[in-house]
């Protein structure tokens, strides 16, 4: 095997140095709010110029899968994902930092993000060609209803109720149009020209869950500059192995969609999390308990967007077929030291390919190390008094959403979405469904019209959008999902009849 041939190569001194260097840099890149996977991996690409390619390569890599995790740190802590894949893991992992138990949380986020981050590396190793034709099968019609299959989860998505959350995902769809079409160039809904870039998911996403949460801190110490206490129990990390590999449900949910989601080119992580919580929530016996601190809610959203990562690279070195944006951004490291996607890269450059793909393995297992280390700080964290912590994270909303496109029409566009959203949490509408509508949006609306494009020369519309064993596989899912949530918010309305006078 190949991979175990270069194996050592990993751990030679400078290379070992760079992965730890990427690893912890990740961790808190991905913990600090605004600063994504892509934009972290991006921020690297001019110091990587000067690298030899494996050891430029082992950088991207490390800063790419520990970044993903390193973003549940705030995710849990302050309830403010550190990227779009983190968005799931707020639904159950802050209610369990609010519950006192924040450090058992952090460590059902690193055991399963090495859990499902390692399936990823393995199904890369392993199923590299063949899963590299099965992307190829992806056109706009799959695409979009991929991203359909990602809406029909917006109304069960940490609201209370079904139509409070299809209101605020139609919401989040309609936003996300704001701006210029990308197929025709039409501007629409630009009111002001403040708009006239549409609205960045980065602010959004920001401004729907950081100011909601800046107002409630704000207003909590109006009239006591009483720190937020919670009470932190002293959970070992053995305890939290020992649970967590026994939720066998919930690491197998959320790995093969994070397996399935990264395979599609430009999907990511945030549709990954998202869908594996949804379905880990549909097969559970306990879904009353999602949405106020259920640890398997966080192990499914965690093993999902990790098991993404590996995944997602393989269309990219294969076929030049970036399976998420962070990938595309890693392409663009390959290309500037002359590494082209192709045969080549497991031939003539096999030593570069194959050295990177274990340090990915390795980054895993690093990421897990020092994730569970600085686990054990959480409580220091939880015990910023209110006025302090609602500071520091304006100060991080701020320069986040700036720093994107160092656009101050995105600072004002994530205060607005945020003091509109404390408003609207107050009469039950949850931040999750608004973000994922307007994160789906462009996918599905781009992949529509291009498919419209090519069916109206071809076979039609329909013949297009609805033929094929992968469109209809899809569409069948589509179906059961919207009809198993009306099922569900049907007993639910009439378990409430039932317990009410």
């Amino acid at each position: 095997m190949e991979f175990i041939q270069y194996l050592p190569e990993v751990f030679s001194g400078w290379n070992l140095a760079i992965l730890v260097l990427g690893t912890v840099g990740g961790l808190l890149l991905g913990a600090t709010p605004g600063l994504s996977p892509t934009m972290a991996v991006a921020l690297l690409i001019p110091f990587t110029f000067h690298m030899e390619p494996v050891t430029s390569l082992i950088l991207l890599g490390a800063v790419y899968t520990s970044t993903v995790a390193g973003g549940a740190v705030s995710a849990i802590l302050v309830n403010i994902p550190g990227a779009p894949a983190n968005i799931a893991t707020i639904l159950d992992g802050h209610p369990m930092a609010q519950n006192g138990r924040a450090a058992e949380a952090l460590h059902y986020c690193f055991i399963s993000s090495l859990v499902g981050g390692v399936i990823g590396i393995f199904v890369l190793i392993f199923f590299t060609p063949l899963l590299a034709d099965f992307a190829l099968n992806f056109g706009p019609s799959e695409l979009f209803w991929v991203a359909i299959l990602g809406v029909t989860v917006i109304g069960s998505l940490g609201s209370n109720s079904l139509w409070k959350g299809l209101f605020a995902g139609a919401l989040g769809l309609w936003l996300s149009t704001i701006g210029y079409d990308e197929v025709f160039g039409e501007q629409r809904f630009v009111v002001t020209d403040h708009l006239a870039g549409g609205i960045n998911i980065i602010a959004a996403l920001i401004g729907l869950f950081a100011i909601p949460q800046v107002l409630s801190m704000l207003e909590t110490s109006a009239g006591s500059q009483r720190a937020t206490m919670y009470q932190l129990e002293n959970h070992s990390i053995w305890r939290s192995l020992v649970f967590n590999l026994r939720q066998v449900k919930a690491l197998s949910i959320g790995s093969l969609w994070g397996v399935f989601v990264g395979l599609i080119p430009g999907a990511g992580g945030q549709i990954a999390g998202l869908i594996a919580y949804d379905q880990n929530k549909k097969f559970s016996k306990n879904k009353e308990r999602f949405g106020k601190g259920e640890p398997t809610g966080v192990i499914s959203a965690e093993s999902a967007n990790n098991a993404m990562v590996g995944p997602s690279l393989v269309p990219m070195l294969t076929l030049g077929i970036p399976g998420s944006p962070t990938a595309a951004v890693l392409l663009g490291g390959l290309l500037i030291h002359g590494l082209f996607p192709g045969p080549d890269l497991f031939s003539v450059h096999a030593a570069t390919t194959w050295v990177f793909i274990d340090s990915l393995l390795v980054g895993q297992i690093l990421m897990a190390v020092f994730g569970l280390a600085i686990s054990r700080y959480s409580r220091f964290v939880t015990r910023i008094p209110n006025n302090f912590m609602a500071a520091a994270v304006t100060v991080l909303a701020v320069f986040g959403t700036y720093s994107v496109q160092n656009s101050y029409s995105d600072v004002l566009v994530m205060v607005t979405l945020g003091t509109a959203m404390y408003f609207g949490m107050k009469v039950g509408f949850s931040p999750a469904p608004l973000v994922l509508g307007i994160i789906l949006g462009p996918i599905a609306e781009t992949n529509f019209m291009q498919g419209k494009m090519i069916a109206e020369s071809s076979e039609g519309l329909f013949n297009y959008f609805f033929t094929g064993s992968i469109n209809l596989l899809i569409v069948a899912a589509c179906v059961a999902s919207i009809l198993y949530s009306i099922v569900s918010e049907v007993r639910a309305m009439r378990a409430r009849r039932e317990v009410s006078p």
